[in-house]
């Protein structure tokens, strides 16, 4: 017989981190071994969590429906789709405006025209072509990987934090758990962005902790993984895959922009406040 959802939470809890750690530092001792960026690692790493989801829930007798697979209204969907995008964009913006030689669209036009052998039209090879791509099968793409990790830290690991110490308590704990989660890489491995690495992590703990109660609000309020897993690859192509191949590798840009500088520590607070707030997305909004 299945148990309840969280019937053990700090059994389950507990069981559920224990194998996030046997994935993860296997995955990171493979990355240091092979000391360089490996793309089939880093999604071995994302994959880490929904394994360890998995395996709780089989070792303890929990329904895997409960990870959260019911399809949410599509306002929702749209909704994470678009919450990165509203607080990247403003970040760099303001930094290639005030940050002289900052911002490097041409770069950026020439190396997704050239990507589909169209260097020689670059506007037609981009926003014709390279940029609707991204922004549709990239994002399927993205969506598989940060699945990866939304089975298990929103689908599994939250809802029973939630029950042991309520909304902004969990929300915290999943973020703080969450960010350590990626130190390995950031401070050993290729993720980060060279710049001082006690700033580079204090902005990117505060990003993913604030990312972590955008992530959880949407959880608790519809009842499904789907809109995380989108919010979070939204996230990763906008910040990662459009914003900063458009920002020259300047000192002052890279404290400004990325996962890892203060830009987007003070936006992604913002936006947490914002939506976590009633007063924006009421409670009978469903």
């Amino acid at each position: 017989m299945n148990k309840s959802l969280a019937s053990h939470p700090a059994r389950e809890i507990g069981i559920y981190l224990a194998f996030v750690c046997v994935f993860s530092l296997a995955a990171n001792a493979l990355a240091l071994h092979v000391d360089h960026q490996n793309t089939m690692l880093d999604r071995f790493t994302m994959c880490g969590p929904a394994f360890a989801a998995i395996i709780a829930c089989r070792i303890s007798g929990i329904d895997l429906r409960t990870l959260g697979w019911d399809r949410p209204a599509s306002r929702w969907l749209a909704l994470a789709y678009l919450v990165p995008l509203l607080y990247a964009a403003p970040v760099y913006l303001l930094t290639w405006i005030v940050i002289p030689e900052s911002f490097k669209l041409d770069a950026f036009l020439v190396s997704t025209a050239g990507s589909y052998g169209l260097a020689s039209w670059k506007l037609f090879g981009t926003f014709a072509v390279g940029l609707p791509l991204l922004l549709t099968v990239g994002m399927l793409s993205g969506l598989t990987w940060a699945l990866g990790e939304e089975m298990g830290w929103r689908g599994f690991l939250f809802p029973r934090l939630m029950e042991s110490l309520g909304f902004k308590r969990a929300c915290l704990a999943s973020g703080a758990i969450w960010a350590v989660w990626h130190y390995p890489g950031l401070i050993w491995g290729h993720y980060n962005a060279g710049t001082n690495p006690v700033f580079a992590l204090a902005c990117f703990t505060i990003s993913v902790i604030a990312m972590a109660f955008m992530l959880g609000w949407l959880r608790n309020r519809t009842r499904s993984v789907w809109p995380c897993a989108l919010m979070h690859a939204s996230h990763n192509l906008f910040v990662q895959a459009v914003f900063d191949p458009m920002t020259a590798d300047t000192g002052l840009a890279r404290y400004a922009t990325t996962e890892f500088g203060i830009g987007l520590s003070f936006t992604t607070v913002l936006a947490a406040y914002l939506m976590c707030s009633d007063r924006f997305f009421p409670s009978k909004w469903r």
